[in-house]
């Protein structure tokens, strides 16, 4: 049985994509979670994962790191991790693509921290535009390939890579439409989803740079996480 690596389920929307699509898929997997400590985690993480990050997963003798690569792997095994229609798997890949190396706005101003509910200062243009583009692309996808998921009516990979927005939506609150919102929910609902986020909100441990990041660009309005 494979083992996947993974941080901070309140922080780590990294761990959550190749979790949650194991889960979604019905793979077996032991997970080990390694909290983020002071400073850099290369030191600990470098003890299961070649580049000091996480996720990591380790199959027998083979070691694969980074969501994106974790995620290919297991397609090899598992062909429904991606859809199986040539224009919706294409549709799918292109989306998980983007989200792994873009939306720099999104991910620095509404960083994942499951167990607040923060007041954004305000939506600066590049924030607004991530946003815009996050609701774009969901909506062609919900509209060509008829839901209810990104790429039709089976999860794959591409809700797995947005699954952490779902978190995102749900603690800032930002501007989407009702369309986006809907399938924010959607995520937000699968049992795996109220998994992660249960125990998330029972981590007691904090990460300061994580928790750092919040003030610069909201007020914390609400903590739900155990004390």
């Amino acid at each position: 049985m494979p083992t996947l690596y993974i941080a901070n389920k309140n922080y780590s929307s990294w761990s959550l994509r190749p979790w949650i699509l194991m889960r979604e898929l019905d793979i077996p997997f032991e997970e080990k979670l390694v909290p983020f400590a002071p400073g850099s985690n290369w030191g600990a993480f470098r003890d299961f994962s070649p580049n000091g990050k996480v996720p990591c997963l380790v199959d027998g003798d083979t070691t694969v790191w980074d969501s994106l690569a974790i995620t290919e792997y297991l397609a090899e095994r598992h062909p429904r991790a991606w859809p199986s229609h040539a224009k919706a798997r294409a549709f799918a890949r292109c989306a998980a693509a983007e989200m792994h190396s873009g939306f720099n706005a999104l991910r620095s101003q509404c960083s994942m921290n499951c167990g607040i509910r923060v007041k954004l200062h305000r939506v600066d243009d590049a924030l607004a535009r991530d946003l815009a583009r996050v609701s774009e692309l969901w909506n062609q996808g919900l509209a060509t390939f008829g839901g209810p998921f990104l790429a039709g009516p089976d999860f794959t990979a591409a809700d797995a890579f947005y699954a952490p927005v779902a978190f995102r939506i749900q603690t800032y609150s930002p501007p989407m439409d009702d369309t986006a919102l809907a399938y924010a929910r959607r995520l937000l609902d699968l049992p795996a989803m109220r998994e992660w986020y249960a125990s998330a909100l029972a981590e007691t441990w904090r990460d300061a740079g994580h928790e750092a990041e919040v003030p610069r660009w909201g007020e914390i309005v609400e903590d739900l996480r155990s004390r």
